[in-house]
């Protein structure tokens, strides 16, 4: 029986999109409301004639938008390039901000590498960084963080949400435990993958720093936000005019910023429907892929898990082959970090948590978005156990585990 590809009207083959955690299409309303401030709506914020307010306003409305968002006060954000800078600034500007009270940091080792390389590099200018270990599941343990605290610790940087493989780290109860036993340590979050997705308030997890991205939640690319609770002490992360109170210089992207509040403002409108949506078509996807396909594993939490994050891990495959064969069923998914797509090296994540190189690079991300249909699910629980496996059938080590028991 062959397999129900779909086509488009014109014959094209369909696209199904399931790499929602790389990026998301941008809406149409998020487009509609970015293009006047292109053309007729081009001032500069820092003016004072009409052209210049009319971006002003439409800069404080959109930040406006995003702290809503996140229960924050709108003088506590901050725009940004994106999420990298957000994460950049948020480590940098602490550190360099309060080195005279320490030079030590602690973090996670499954952080986005925007957060493990800057701290790399800050190691070799001379800070301190310990790098927590996760368990099975990608979770941070709590003691742990409070045990590598020392009267050195000046910051603690834990994501809400690992983007490959969806795990939720309990933030307000790590928050409450570090505030016990280091009141004056920092604490920031990269909350790129969870803002919009699922309920983030500010104010309830007690957090310091919060670092956001526009193109995560069907925003425009190139913009981001940084959130810094009032009174924290952090140095600007670029110098030059006073654009956002002084903290970070150059001309507003009032462009992208509008598109960023629109994407906000449409998130939190519609963000519990979202949720209760992808859950159900995650869950579908899951059990349909661990039913059918034997020596699979799923990875990360199998409940504290991003509702949209499904990443599996296949035996005796590679993982870009995969890739490869989905695409030419017209399914775009991938196998891990979209920003580290280029590496052959096996995700850093995924060897944390405890997996052998050889599986670990055979591992599926799929990552649903507010597109996605029941219909995508089923089409792709159709194509996948085909691809395994054909591409099973040209691995010499398959051959010797067909008898063995079927999931690892």
């Amino acid at each position: 029986m062959g397999l129900n590809i779909v086509y488009e009207g014109d014959g094209t083959l369909k696209k199904i999109y399931m790499d929602n955690a790389g990026t998301t299409p941008m809406r149409s309303e998020v487009l509609d409301a970015m293009l006047p401030y292109f053309t007729e709506k081009f001032g500069n914020a820092s003016t004072i004639y009409s052209y210049g307010r009319e971006a002003k306003k439409a800069l404080e409305d959109s930040r406006e938008k995003v702290a809503n968002l996140i229960g924050a006060d709108p003088k506590e954000i901050y725009f940004t390039s994106g999420g990298t800078e957000a994460d950049n600034w948020a480590l940098k500007g602490i550190a360099y901000a309060n080195m005279n009270k320490g030079k030590h940091i602690i973090t996670s080792s499954i952080e986005h590498q925007a957060i493990l390389h800057t701290c790399q590099d800050m190691e070799k200018q001379g800070f301190k960084i310990t790098f927590l270990p996760v368990d099975e599941y990608g979770l941070v343990d709590v003691k742990h963080i409070i045990s590598s605290i020392t009267d050195e610790t000046i910051m603690v940087s834990i994501m809400h949400a690992n983007n490959e493989i969806g795990t939720i780290q309990p933030i307000k109860e790590i928050v409450k435990a570090i505030r016990h036993k280091s009141p004056n340590s920092v604490f920031h979050t990269d909350a790129v993958q969870t803002v919009g997705k699922i309920p983030v308030n500010v104010k309830d997890m007690d957090v310091d720093l919060l670092s956001m991205s526009s193109h995560k939640i069907y925003g425009p690319k190139g913009v981001g936000a940084l959130y810094i609770r009032k009174g924290v002490k952090i140095a600007p992360f670029m110098t030059g005019g006073a654009q956002e109170s002084s903290r970070r210089a150059g001309t507003e992207n009032i462009p992208g910023i509008v598109g960023f509040g629109k994407a906000a403002e449409l998130a939190k409108f519609e963000q519990e429907q979202q949720y209760d949506k992808l859950i159900t078509l995650r869950n579908k996807l899951i059990k349909g892929i661990m039913e059918t396909i034997p020596y699979t594993r799923l990875n990360g939490h199998p409940t504290l898990r991003l509702p949209h994050n499904i990443n599996i891990s296949f035996e005796f495959i590679e993982g870009e082959a995969m890739l490869l064969n989905l695409d030419m069923k017209g399914i775009c998914a991938s196998s891990g970090s979209a920003c580290t797509s280029g590496s052959l090296d096996p995700s850093h994540v995924l060897l944390a948590i405890g997996l052998p190189h050889e599986i670990a690079h055979g591992s599926l991300r799929l990552t649903l978005g507010r597109e996605n249909s029941e219909q995508d699910v089923d089409y792709v629980l159709e194509v996948l156990p085909c691809i395994v496996n054909k591409l099973r059938e040209m691995s010499p080590l398959f051959a010797e585990r067909k008898e063995q028991p079927k999931n690892v």
